[in-house]
């Protein structure tokens, strides 16, 4: 689906003449590939720069965009449309990263520190081309998103505007330890889409050996690792996967995260950027990272959040949106986009599109649904002493059965509208030192029939938060050092879910549900992201009694 702008004025449309392979030499001698496409007319014209890993030729093979559900689907096409591109008066160059595709140099993990300088050099090389105007914006989703926010933050002359939509910009957070918990979407980028020639590890080449055989040793020991054998392999064989042993040895954020994080830079991005992604139940990944970045940077902003749905590879959604607002800041036509409110959203339920002013909306209500006995979820509070709820779980190498306890609420006796972030605050205790808290929200019709909504995570031994940065519908937990559970003992877990926006219809029920194990599913010719399982079968106890109130704290808006 794409957002509808209004066209505003005549824009000749052009066709497409190109150069493959260009020689860009970087400021350290290294060499990069790089395609460009471009009018087929005398003049100059603003570029858009696309940069990853994903080799650059793959991203401009002429077949027609596919499905999640195609066989021939691959999700790393995300360079943008060029034809559509330059039909509307812009260069398309798309850049293979050091490492990967026909670049030379090494390729240091994804978002290495060389590939922001690399983008810098690379904006300024374009600028001095006799077909560029001199005015530079970048395209692409996903990591040519987060490589956006990585070269802004480099503030190079002639990038006067970026447009990174699904880009996640908390490298720890963000699909890689979801809650603490790590996650296998790494894994299988690294996988099934990086195209590198020379990739090397990060740890390898800046840790002393000695210091890095005791985290290799003490990863390995990890009851949860050797549960795993294709993460124990990659532990004991980096090569394997260079990029993913980078993330196993390094189970805590701290450094090797933080300088791959845009979220730590956002105070450098000084140009105007337009960030977005959708209510995706899976993989979760993107969406926090557009919300993050909106509040984050000062700059000129707005924010695009659409419905949940995969977009199509080659990606060409929103390019009606894209190229409008690089017509405003690379073009100067005045097509009224920064006079309009500065987000975007699509209501699920409703199914419609809503302009907003601020996030969190101000007119929310926030509102705690506590968890009640006979798995009920209501807006009063248990008013006696009940036994806690319970389930056991077995870890994956004894079941693929995933056990979970739900509370719903009644049925709604009217429309009922969730906008926002999420927080669920659970009393719990198990009977071993360490769990995955994995909770899911879910809109249930009247039929019985479950559309998922959003999730959240967390490891029962990353429990920490820290007050100055949180919030209560947002908790924040630094991740840095792992407490572990004294068995039996009740616990507060302030578990952060994603934020949604969702129009429960009257009659539908509000469903939470409790689990601590998730396993593959097929997705995208490959598995959705799941989550590195727990070792020892464990009992879990959700307490909900007048002493221990468990609640739900949602974001309802009023009706008028």
């Amino acid at each position: 689906m794409q957002l509808q702008g209004k066209k505003l004025g005549f824009q000749p449309v052009f066709k497409v003449r190109m150069k493959r392979n260009v020689k860009v030499r970087m400021r350290d001698g290294v060499f990069l590939r790089v395609d460009v496409y471009y009018p087929d007319v005398e003049g100059k014209f603003p570029a858009l720069l696309a940069v990853s890993p994903y080799c650059k030729e793959a991203q401009a093979l002429p077949i027609p965009p596919q499905p999640s559900q195609s066989s021939l689907i691959v999700g790393s096409l995300e360079a943008g449309n060029t034809e559509y591109i330059v039909s509307k008066g812009y260069a398309h160059v798309i850049a293979d990263i050091r490492g990967t595709g026909r670049s030379d140099g090494e390729f240091a993990g994804i978002y290495a520190a060389e590939q922001s300088r690399d983008g810098y050099d690379l904006v300024e090389w374009i600028a001095k081309q006799p077909w560029c105007d001199g005015k530079v914006g970048m395209v692409g989703i996903s990591y040519f998103g987060v490589i956006q926010l990585m070269i802004a933050a480099e503030q190079p002359p002639h990038l006067k505007a970026i447009f990174p939509y699904d880009a996640n910009n908390d490298r720890y957070r963000d699909g890689t330890y979801d809650g603490g918990i790590l996650s296998s979407f790494y894994y299988e980028i690294y996988n099934r889409q990086i195209s590198a020639n020379k990739a090397v590890s990060e740890s390898l080449r800046s840790i002393p050996p000695k210091k890095l055989g005791r985290l290799i040793e003490e990863r390995a020991n990890d009851p949860e690792i050797r549960n795993n054998p294709w993460y124990y392999r990659i532990l004991m064989n980096p090569q394997m996967n260079p990029g993913f042993f980078d993330i196993l040895v390094h189970p805590t954020d701290g450094p090797f995260y933080w300088e791959r994080s845009p979220y730590r830079r956002f105070s450098k991005i000084k140009i105007p950027t337009y960030v977005g992604s959708g209510w995706y139940a899976y993989p979760f990944t993107h969406l926090p990272g557009a919300f993050r970045a909106y509040l984050g940077i000062e700059a000129p902003k707005k924010l695009l959040i659409g419905p949940p749905v995969f977009l199509e590879r080659p990606f060409h959604q929103y390019h009606d949106v894209i190229t409008r607002w690089y017509d405003y800041w690379l073009k100067g036509i005045d097509n009224g986009i920064m006079k309009e409110p500065p987000i975007r959203i699509f209501v699920m339920g409703a199914n419609t599109w809503r302009n907003e002013y601020e996030w969190p909306l101000k007119r929310t209500k926030w509102t705690k649904f506590y968890l009640r006995s006979w798995e009920r979820l209501s807006e009063e509070p248990e008013a006696f002493y009940y036994e806690p709820d319970c389930f056991v779980q077995q870890p994956p190498t004894m079941t693929k059965t995933i056990q979970s306890l739900k509370y719903e609420t009644p049925a709604l006796s009217e429309d009922t509208e969730i906008t926002g972030p999420i927080a669920l605050y659970l009393y719990a205790s198990i009977d071993t030192e360490d769990t995955n808290w994995i909770v899911t929200l879910s809109d249930v019709d009247p039929y019985g029939s479950e559309r998922e909504l959003t999730r959240g995570w967390l490891k029962a031994s990353h429990r920490a938060v820290d007050e100055s940065k949180s919030m209560p519908w947002q908790p924040y937990h630094p991740h840095l050092k792992p407490e572990p559970v004294i068995p039996g003992k009740i616990y507060e877990y302030a578990i952060e879910i994603r934020p949604t926006s969702n129009l429960f219809r009257e009659g539908h029920r509000i469903k939470l549900q409790i689990a601590s194990l998730d396993l593959p599913e097929p997705f995208i010719r490959g598995p959705k992201p799941h989550h590195l399982a727990i070792s020892k079968t464990t009992l879990h106890r959700i307490h909900r009694s007048k002493k221990y109130k468990s609640y739900l704290l949602l974001p309802v808006i009023p009706r008028n």
